[in-house]
């Protein structure tokens, strides 16, 4: 077999292997696994698994790591996927803030920067601020020099998987419709993955979170903008154009504030964050004694206000998840989700947020739909998003193997050593 450089991309000639793929997906789902096994669950022979084995060992993915225990017969050798081989980075473009994560190969947060910037305003300066972090994230000796897979990008625009680079004028009308992170992922020599934010949301809690094992659920962003991504029979569903999920441009009040998009009354004009803020400001002039009067806040004091009792911010924390119920009990009778997974700035309100939630929900709703689905918390915070962007390169390397930078072998396994002697 030709012996490939640390971090160079393999190039195999022989196109695709789907069989080796597989089963180095079946070693990463189950993290420790003897060939045995392996032929058991694949429904492969031995033969033909002990020879996709010997092509998937020199990529430094998996390990010998020693005996199994025995049924009569030798012990078997116990094959482990090791997940610290390479590394990921996640970035999350917030209509206000950047955020990176430096992920494993198990979805664990290695390192993590986040910093507040005018996204929708400054294409040139975001663009700049993810190459600095993504530098700091790579830097951080939690990496120990192991090699880049690729890096995802989440964006807060509709997405079509047909033209990766273009973003909604509307959305984001100073970027003129163009991402222009091309040059990130040639800086890197590593492929560059970019898909809407929600949908990203969404898969980090379907393979880390709440949403785990779970084949049909909804994530709920709830930031500057609102959406949502929907995983159906276990993927992601994206629409006919990528719009699907924007849930933040459903208007329910016609007679409402105008949006960017041209309607009146969207989810997005009532809990927003700029909305929410500004909510709480109205309610101020009933409530002077509130912690929130005699200054500007953010809706990170906003929500601490809330979970402290404070009268101004739980009142709009109560209003958010009514306008919020609406949209949630049409999304239930339309899909029949069997989960609704609230995430964003609101998420840290818990209960506070999600028991008027349900309420509302369940008043709008069949009863049949509603029964069915469970409405919580996203259990990843506010690096969910992040940590989906690396897992969207995460899903597709593993998908396809040659996505992988090859990994230098780490010192020989016990069983290798044994072997020798």
């Amino acid at each position: 077999m030709e012996k490939v450089r640390k971090g160079e991309r393999r190039r195999d000639p022989d196109g695709p292997r789907p069989l080796a793929d597989a089963v180095l997906r079946l070693i990463w789902r189950e993290r420790r696994i003897s060939r045995a096994s392996i032929a058991k669950k694949a429904r492969l022979s031995r033969s033909t698994v002990s020879e996709v084995v010997a092509e998937i060992l020199p990529t430094g993915l998996v390990e010998e790591v020693g005996l199994g225990k025995s049924r009569g017969g030798r012990r078997p050798v116990l094959l482990e996927f090791q997940y610290g081989a390479c590394v990921i980075l996640g970035v999350e473009m917030g209509a206000a803030h950047v955020a990176v994560a430096l992920t494993d190969l198990r979805g664990n947060v290695l390192a993590w920067e986040q910093r507040e910037h005018p996204v929708r305003t400054d294409p040139e300066g975001t663009r700049a601020l993810i190459a600095e972090l993504a530098d700091t994230c790579l830097s951080n000796e939690a990496r120990e020099e192991r090699p880049l897979v690729g890096i995802g990008v989440a964006i807060p625009s509709p997405f079509d998987p047909a033209h990766p680079d273009q973003l909604s004028t509307i959305v984001l009308p100073e970027w003129k419709g163009r991402l222009g992170l091309e040059s990130l992922g040639e800086r890197y020599g590593v492929p560059l993955m970019v898909d809407n934010d929600a949908n990203l949301g969404a898969l980090a809690e379907h393979w880390w979170g709440a949403g785990r094992d779970v084949d049909d659920f909804a994530y709920i962003k709830v930031a500057t903008g609102i959406g949502s991504g929907h995983i159906i029979g276990g993927e992601i569903y994206r629409g006919a154009t990528g719009v699907a999920g924007e849930i933040g441009h459903t208007a329910i009040d016609p007679n409402g504030k105008p949006c960017i998009c041209g309607l009146r009354g969207c989810l997005v004009t009532l809990i927003g964050t700029p909305a929410l803020v500004e909510r709480a400001h109205e309610l101020l002039a009933e409530h002077p004694d509130s912690m929130l009067a005699g200054g500007e806040f953010d809706i990170g004091q906003l929500e601490e206000a809330a979970l402290v009792g404070d009268p101004v911010a739980v009142e709009v924390a109560r209003e958010a998840a009514g306008h919020l119920g609406i949209v949630v009990a049409g999304l239930l009778n339309l899909l029949n989700p069997s989960m609704v997974v609230v995430g964003g700035d609101l998420a840290g309100l818990g209960e506070l947020l999600l028991v008027p939630l349900r309420e509302t929900a369940r008043s709008r709703t069949l009863v049949s739909s509603v029964r069915a689905a469970e409405i919580r918390a996203s259990e990843l915070g506010p690096k969910s998003v992040a940590i989906g962007a690396a897992t969207l390169v995460l899903k597709a390397a593993l998908e396809d193997s040659r996505i992988f930078p090859a990994v230098e072998n780490h010192a020989a396994s016990p069983v290798r050593r044994q072997r020798k002697r």
